[in-house]
């Protein structure tokens, strides 16, 4: 499968350095970057072929993927459209719906709308796909072992739903990374020094998320497991309840979900 990007920031990095580790050959990858360090980088780094601008070179791919910010899609979407011929055509900028991208793509219709997130960096995200009816089996396939080679990833037959996604997987690592900020103030509190904080606190939801993950238990049966009648855990728990930390978290997610509505509704207007 050949592939190109179009942009070459973070998460184009991150796919290209688990598409190149899970087997698929630097040579079947291309780049368009317009800066001319950030090629050099990603040939250094990669040694993918890497474009100025869009050509047929470039375009000559199976699966093309739009990495650019989405507030530069608009723009950055028509110097593709002499180009655009049976490419299998994957977004992965957040908030853009998939009749707007079309429309910019003069009313294309193979196009995959993905959400990846930032543990993408590392090989361990999840991804969100989306595709428009014209977006074959095989094609789901194909987007499917490109997003895979940095995560998992989940299809979502109802694109309104892919603001949920956003809000749970996309914002969900800030989620956690707040959680853990909160663990390792606390032990510092408690006296800990910083690099015990750090690693009791970043082990502690390392192995809880690799527990539940193995576990076909509930969450919150996981939970009741660790809480003793008048314990600790218990006491903390009674704590967090009246200050009310789990109907704040879930009003936050909804919050998330519901700024990625008006976010997909300003990021699509044409003017």
């Amino acid at each position: 499968m050949k592939i190109t990007f179009l942009g070459g920031g973070n998460m184009a990095n991150a796919l290209i350095g688990g598409l190149v580790k899970t087997g698929f050959a630097a040579s079947d990858i291309a780049v368009i970057e317009l800066g001319a360090q950030g090629r050099a980088r990603l040939r250094v780094a990669y040694g993918v072929r890497c474009y100025e601008a869009a050509s047929a070179a470039a375009l000559d791919c199976d699966a093309l993927l739009l990495s650019v910010k989405p507030q530069q899609m608009r723009e950055a979407c028509p110097p593709l459209l002499p180009f655009l011929r049976q490419q299998l055509v994957i977004s992965i900028a957040a908030g853009l719906r998939l009749a707007d991208v079309s429309r910019w793509l003069g009313g294309y219709g193979r196009i995959v709308r993905a959400m990846p997130n930032t543990p993408a960096l590392i090989g361990a995200g999840v991804t969100g796909l989306c595709a428009m009816a014209a977006v074959s089996m095989a094609e789901r396939l194909g987007a499917e072992r490109i997003l895979q080679a940095v995560g998992s990833t989940l299809w979502i037959a109802d694109e309104e739903k892919m603001d949920a996604v956003t809000a749970i997987s996309g914002s969900g690592p800030a989620y956690v990374f707040l959680f853990i900020e909160a663990l390792q103030q606390a032990a510092g509190e408690l006296g800990l020094t910083p690099a015990q904080a750090r690693q009791l606190s970043i082990d502690t939801v390392l192995g809880a998320a690799r527990l539940a993950s193995q576990s076909d238990e509930a969450a919150c049966v996981l939970r009741e497991r660790v809480t003793s009648k008048g314990g600790t855990t218990e006491a903390a728990l009674r704590t967090m309840e009246q200050r009310c930390v789990k109907e704040g978290f879930i009003a936050g997610v909804l919050a998330a979900n519901s700024r990625g509505r008006e976010l997909g509704e300003l990021l699509g207007q044409d003017g």
